[in-house]
């Protein structure tokens, strides 16, 4: 396979024997040998290694996307010399309007610079001095480049390079690093929209199944029956909560409901599978032994994050938030479900009906969380209910008995 450098020998730095076959090697291993790595970090990290001991003097190096996260807006990637590992920190919302991020050279490049250089070891030269700069300076540094790094579509992210050389990068090393980037650009895109179409995935359909689609789950009709504890949560009266109040308002209180929630079923190793209006769909598959015991841990830590928000909408003069939950637990067919074309990764069965009709029957009961003998049976749990006897399930031949939490008289 014919190499990069020897596409390239009509290049003149390369016949002027500017670039030695030292730094000719990084582009041919930045666009070959990397093929087996998945993260752009590692990259970058065994990247700006090899630039220094190529001889250009990379004393420090970040990286700044734009990601599609629900909280982050951008991530930066950042490597010094003797680093292992980069370090990675991410950005939330609201950012681009800190005095920080306006008063940089990132939000030069951001708004279309093609290059912001700064040699740090000259106090003549010329341009706004940015407060990185002091602190570039306390490391030592002399010489800091940033440009844009493009990916397809004219998305724009960011790169920079610093040097402890006296005098900084010279011709020859810019001219490297410039040539440098577009390969770097394909490398890294390939990796971002990798990361993004896990987060993205991760983010609507949760972790377990994220990965399954990922691992080629896609097929209408696929997927495994699984033993898993089922709850199910919705809301109470919220209809009439979305008539009366601003659409604001009611979008802040169902995203706090979610929060309450969602934060403690995930913390106990539940997966949320889905949202549904103002109800969840979640699991705690039986794989784990403590699947029950974390299931009702997680009701435990939602109760209490949602008297909170209760406490904090009475605060503001509106009526506290009401809520039901159903629990059962047994094997629910877990894949794909859908038409030809849109496809729901979901789980199903008798299981999920059954805690659905709990979770309704908390309104004729008036306890917020009910639960099924199979379920207190397996958690092993039934003293610390109240057994509140058998109840006619829509849909099913015989009663279910039914307990609640002791705390919810």
């Amino acid at each position: 396979m014919q190499s990069l450098s020897e596409v390239r020998l009509d290049s003149p730095r390369e016949s002027d024997g500017l670039w030695p076959a030292q730094r000719r090697k990084i582009l041919d291993w930045l666009v070959i040998e990397t093929r087996g790595e998945r993260f752009i970090d590692n990259i970058f990290v065994e990247m700006c290694q090899r630039l220094s001991e190529a001889g250009v003097p990379v004393t420090r190096a970040t990286l700044h996307f734009r990601i599609h996260h629900p909280q982050w807006l951008g991530a930066r990637i950042l490597w010094r010399k003797g680093l292992a590992e980069a370090e990675i920190d991410t950005y939330a919302y609201g950012v681009e309007d800190s005095a920080q991020y306006q008063n940089s050279a990132l939000y030069e490049i951001n708004n279309g610079a093609d290059e912001v250089r700064r040699h740090l070891d000259d106090p003549t030269a010329e341009g706004p001095d940015y407060p990185l700069y002091d602190e570039l300076r306390a490391e030592g540094l002399t010489d800091y480049i940033v440009w844009p790094l493009y990916h397809t579509l004219g998305k724009r992210h960011a790169i920079t390079f610093a040097s402890d050389r006296p005098g900084g990068f010279d011709a020859d090393d810019i001219a490297f690093l410039t040539d440098l980037l577009p390969a770097l650009a394909l490398v890294s895109e390939i990796r971002l929209k990798n990361r993004l179409a896990r987060t993205l995935l991760e983010t609507y359909v949760g972790p377990h199944a994220s990965e399954q689609i990922l691992a080629g789950a896609t097929r209408r009709g696929s997927g495994v029956t699984v033993g898993a504890a089922i709850l199910i949560c919705d809301l109470r009266d919220f209809t009439k909560l979305s008539d009366l109040w601003p659409r604001d308002d009611v979008i802040e209180l169902l995203n706090g409901y979610f929060d309450a929630m969602s934060e403690p079923i995930e913390r106990h190793g539940g997966e949320i599978l889905k949202f549904m209006g103002d109800g969840l769909l979640a699991i705690f598959p039986l794989t784990d032994p403590c699947a029950c015991s974390q299931l009702l841990g997680a009701i435990n830590e939602a109760q209490a994050a949602l008297s909170r928000l209760n406490e904090e909408s009475l605060s503001k003069g509106h009526d506290p938030l009401g809520y039901g939950i159903g629990v059962h637990v047994g094997d629910v067919m877990y894949g794909n479900i859908g038409s030809r074309k849109r496809l729901d990764f979901t789980v199903i069965g008798p299981a999920v009906n059954i805690a659905s009709r709990l979770e309704a029957l908390t309104k004729e009961l008036k306890r917020p969380v009910l639960l099924s003998r199979a379920f207190v049976k397996k958690a092993g749990c039934a003293a610390q209910l109240e057994n509140l006897g058998s109840y006619a399930l829509r849909g099913l031949d015989e009663p279910i008995e039914v307990f609640a939490l002791s705390s919810s008289k």
